[in-house]
């Protein structure tokens, strides 16, 4: 009878779900995918796997104070789907601008929360993917098979942020808080705050918490870049107000931006000294005329790391109006009150805040096979930064660190919906890329030049990336304003694509 129990009791195995395209993630790249994969191959069946609770990836998970993009809204927000609000926004104004791109376009249908992918396998035998996935909810361990893998999980561990290991961290009487992990129930009402680091996120949580903590130092290693600039689009708002569709506007102003991306970009190459100069008057206007100015003057080259908009300048009036301060120094130890740096000042806290980053994560960590043999991308070369050799039907959605990530998620839209197509027309079931003749001599590099792009989230975890080439087509060059003109004119039917 006991057996009999047992048996009864025993869940029936889930049957195996096959699609032809399965997505991964559904944040701002996954939603755009689903998007472009629904208009441009209805016949498609596909499905979304969402780790979490809701769509949104970084804009769901990050509940900081004072969280906002650090691009603008016009290029960072989707083609297809017009932006009409200020050109900085705020996490809220993102996820309801998501929200209504899913309900727009049904792809709600399509979506899976709480199935984390937990393994990958490639079977050249059967052409397809065995992809097991974790139902969060329930606990059990689902199979699904896919001709075709869009990877859209991001490019870093969701899980936790990157905090350094400095001595004395036991010691430290009060709370210590990475902003992607940021408590609900944090109160900084009357505290003392040191918030180490010189990015976009503490740009963003310092001016938002210094009007509620009685003093926050922000506490740098090294200085960074900023533009201060009001949140607002002139030549948006004249054609609103001339009456122009606002499909229109999105164009134009999207246009625009990317011309003086563009622009930016080249300049920091090209003139980088008189833009440097342009970039610290720009701050220096916003801080107090005996403001030393070394705080806020680094050492290496404009775009060398991304350079973060503060807009309405919040972060030097929270410095002019005493609020808030900068320290620039280095870390000796933490201790029972605060932190003793370098120099042999002690700074006094409650709680420390350490907006030190985030950690790298190569294709969401989920173990890949390729028939039966485990893939390691950093063994691999990418294909323009998105497929990569000895992978098959898969690609990555890895966007642009000096332009908005968005543009190549629209961009890579085109053309994956393209090569599936292709694939289609001409009734085979595999592509990969593999280097031509003429590539086999070239020199293997890392993913990218340190020299042209390097904040530390990159430097840590190089040695985990795939490999870029020499040759342009193997490399992501992270150039949007050549690659916009390429990718639509990219040969399917060349050398570096084998199709089975």
């Amino acid at each position: 009878m006991a057996d009999t129990a047992t048996l009864k009791e025993r869940k029936p195995k889930a049957k195996t779900e096959h699609f032809d395209v399965l997505i991964v993630g559904a944040g701002i790249s996954g939603v755009g995918a689903a998007y472009h994969l629904k208009t441009q191959m209805p016949k498609k069946k596909f499905v979304v796997l969402e780790a979490y609770e809701s769509f949104g990836g970084t804009w769901y998970m990050h509940r900081y104070p004072g969280i906002r993009s650090d691009s603008d809204l016009y290029t960072f927000g989707y083609r297809f789907k017009p932006w009409v609000g200020p050109p900085i926004a705020s996490r809220e104004e993102i996820l309801k601008y998501m929200q209504e791109v899913i309900e727009e376009n049904d792809l709600a249908q399509y979506i899976r929360y709480r199935h984390k992918i937990r393994s990958a396998s490639w079977s050249t035998a059967k052409k397809k993917w065995t992809v097991k996935a974790e139902n969060l909810e329930t606990g059990d361990v689902l199979t699904f098979t896919a001709n075709f893998l869009w990877m859209c999980q991001g490019y870093y561990n969701h899980a936790q942020g990157y905090t350094p290991e400095w001595p004395g961290m036991a010691d430290f009487k009060g709370q210590i808080v990475h902003p992607q992990t940021w408590p609900e129930d944090l109160d900084l009402t009357g505290k003392k705050v040191i918030c180490i680091g010189s990015g976009a996120t503490a740009a963003t949580v310092v001016p938002a918490i210094a009007g509620k903590c009685e003093h926050v130092t922000l506490l740098q290693r090294s200085p960074t870049y900023f533009i201060p600039a009001r949140n607002e689009n002139l030549l948006a708002d004249e054609l609103r107000m001339l009456g122009v569709d606002e499909a229109w506007i999105h164009e134009i102003v999207r246009r625009k931006y990317n011309h003086d991306q563009a622009e930016f970009t080249r300049r920091s190459f090209e003139d980088a000294e008189a833009l440097r100069q342009e970039l610290l008057d720009g701050v220096k206007a916003c801080l107090p005329e005996d403001f030393d100015m070394s705080h806020f003057t680094p050492a290496y080259r404009p775009w060398q790391q991304r350079i973060a908009f503060v807009p309405e300048a919040d972060l030097f009036e929270g410095i002019k109006a005493g609020k808030a301060s900068v320290v620039t120094d280095h870390i000796d130890r933490f201790t029972e009150k605060g932190i003793l740096l370098k120099s042999g000042t002690e700074l006094e806290a409650d709680v420390i805040i350490t907006a030190t980053g985030f950690d790298l994560s190569v294709l969401g960590n989920i173990p890949f096979e390729v028939d039966g043999k485990p893939v390691n991308w950093s063994d691999t070369i990418t294909y323009r930064g998105m497929m990569f050799t000895g992978v098959p039907n898969l690609v990555w959605v890895f966007g642009y660190f000096r332009a908005s990530w968005t543009l190549r998620v629209d961009m890579m839209g085109d053309l994956v919906c393209r090569l599936l197509k292709h694939m289609d027309e001409k009734k085979v079931k595999q592509v990969e890329v593999a280097l031509r003749p003429q590539d086999h001599n070239m020199e293997i590099l890392p993913w990218i030049d340190e020299s042209n792009f390097n904040p530390g989230y990159l430097a840590r975890s190089m040695h985990l990336m795939p490999k870029r080439g020499a040759a342009r087509e193997w490399q992501h060059t992270q150039d949007y304003w050549r690659e916009k003109d390429e990718f639509p004119k990219i040969d399917l039917d060349g050398e570096e694509f084998r199709y089975s």
